[in-house]
């Protein structure tokens, strides 16, 4: 076994190092950008009708806004703990692990969510096939894929990542193909609605600001995950420039993709008021769409991709929390073997199991109880977003102190950029805690709790809060 100290330009000496696109691929793998539209706009539709296209436009501009922090802060920092390492560096230990604690419940809670999710695009892929699971078979599904996922994220990241860009490429592509038929057939009068090629949906039209911004919440959750990829910085080759780079690449590949087939779904269901209540009220805008201007073959081949394309996102998911738990661990966190890693390939096997075994059981002890797959997404989703606010606010507050520290390299103006992404995340924050019934009202009670054990745990352990501020040095940002 061999350690490595963060910090330091790790991934040169690696047999195979990571590279930019292999990066981004693992932050697009975690967004799920086929997941993301074809349920995200739903909610979207539901609030400000015709206008989703502009709302994820808004939805793209906030995440900008927020990976802001992360991009500044990871050309000077190298630390396969993301939010951890960027947030202790810049505010202290304890506010590092404080921020990694909130972030590791981010992407364990991530990943159970999609186990769930890989289940529910299973049973609606047999669907489409005329075959029906009974009620609790999902868990099958569940099992599996965490046992084929936990034998792929023990071997080297390079395999991880190739495997991410195939899935995600496919369903990239499925998605555009659907989405230029239907501009096609919509712009040329061969459609089944009438309302053509309507360009307003790129204004917010009647909607209220107000409106406009509580909307694009769930467009930002489009995005989640954008940053996973920053936990393979021990794992790059040229960390610094690369890691900045591809977190970048996932934002934006994913907005204007995200915004193209919103534009596509939002025209090819209809802008009149039909129209809007068929995109409101779809169980997959990707599939129905498809059956409509395709046939019922293409939106088989939509269903079947949206399930690897949820599998490709567990694996990244996955990848990320045992990453982030290895540097926890690293630092005097948990059992000294989740800090141990593959001498050649550098995977943390130890945290890969943990993680994987954890939240597979996770997912499966909610279908044990009765809930179905719908509800282990759905759930998971809910307190997997609640902690990732926390987990991105402390990196917009690090960023913002360290552009006042000397020789930090940032020019004092562009502090209203992170600003502004701390303000977004305060309003994600607050429209998913209110107006909420039950059990998402107990969400916020069980991420608070999570998040003060975190907080208990590093102000109880003087020792840990040191252990952690000899290895974030000022050496490790430059």
């Amino acid at each position: 076994m061999e350690d490595t100290k963060p910090g330091k330009e790790a991934g040169t000496s690696l047999k195979r190092p990571l590279h930019t696109w292999e990066v981004t691929a693992i932050s697009i793998g975690f967004m799920g950008p086929v997941m993301a539209m074809a349920l995200n706009g739903i909610g979207v539709a539901g609030l400000v009708g015709k206008a989703v296209p502009f709302t994820f436009l808004v939805s793209f501009f906030g995440t900008l806004f927020v990976a802001y922090g992360f991009i500044r802060l990871l050309r000077k920092i190298t630390h396969a703990g993301s939010v951890y390492a960027l947030a202790g560096i810049t505010l202290g230990p304890r506010a590092g692990f404080f921020g990694g604690f909130a972030l590791l419940g981010t992407y364990i809670f991530f990943a159970a969510c999609i186990l769930g999710a890989c289940a529910v695009f299973f049973e609606a892929m047999l669907s489409e096939m005329g075959v029906t699971l009974a009620p609790g078979m999902w868990m099958i599904v569940a099992l599996i894929v965490g046992v084929i996922a936990l034998a792929l994220n023990l071997r080297e990241s390079a395999t991880v990542a190739r495997t991410l860009l195939g899935i995600g490429f496919v369903g990239i592509a499925a998605m555009i193909i659907l989405s230029i038929v239907i501009i096609a057939r919509v712009g040329t009068g061969h459609a089944p609605v009438s309302t053509g090629i309507d360009l307003s949906v790129l204004t917010p039209g009647d909607n209220a600001l107000s409106g406009i911004m509580t909307a694009s919440v769930f467009g930002f959750l489009s995005w989640a995950g954008f940053e996973s990829g920053s936990s393979m910085s021990e794992e790059t080759a040229e960390p610094k420039r690369i890691i900045p780079r591809s977190l970048l690449m996932a934002v934006i590949i994913g907005g204007i993709v995200y915004v193209f087939v919103m534009f596509a779904q939002t025209i090819g269901f209809g802008t009149d008021a039909a129209g809007v209540e068929a995109f409101a009220t779809a169980a997959s805008t990707l599939t129905s769409l498809s059956a409509t201007y395709i046939g019922t073959w293409f939106a088989v081949l939509i269903s079947v991709v949206a399930f690897f394309v949820a599998f490709g996102a567990f694996l990244s998911s996955s990848a990320a929390a045992s990453r982030l738990l290895f540097a926890l661990a690293r630092d005097g966190f948990g059992p000294s073997a989740l800090a141990s890693q593959h001498s050649v390939s550098k995977v943390p096997t130890t945290s890969v199991t943990t993680v994987i075994v954890l939240t597979t059981l996770m997912t499966l002890g909610l279908g044990v109880f009765g809930a179905t797959s719908v509800d282990a997404y759905y759930w998971y989703a809910t307190l997997g977003t609640l902690c990732m606010v926390v987990a991105y606010g402390m990196t917009s507050v690090g960023v913002i102190r360290h552009t006042f520290r000397a020789n930090s390299g940032i020019p004092k103006w562009e502090i209203i950029v992170p600003a502004l992404g701390l303000v977004y995340l305060m309003f994600v924050y607050v429209i998913q805690v209110t107006g909420q019934e039950a059990p998402y009202t107990y969400f916020p009670w069980a991420v608070g709790l999570w998040c003060l054990i975190g907080l208990i745990i590093v102000i109880s352990r003087p020792a840990l809060a040191q252990r952690i501020g000899s290895r974030l040095t000022a050496e490790d940002i430059d």
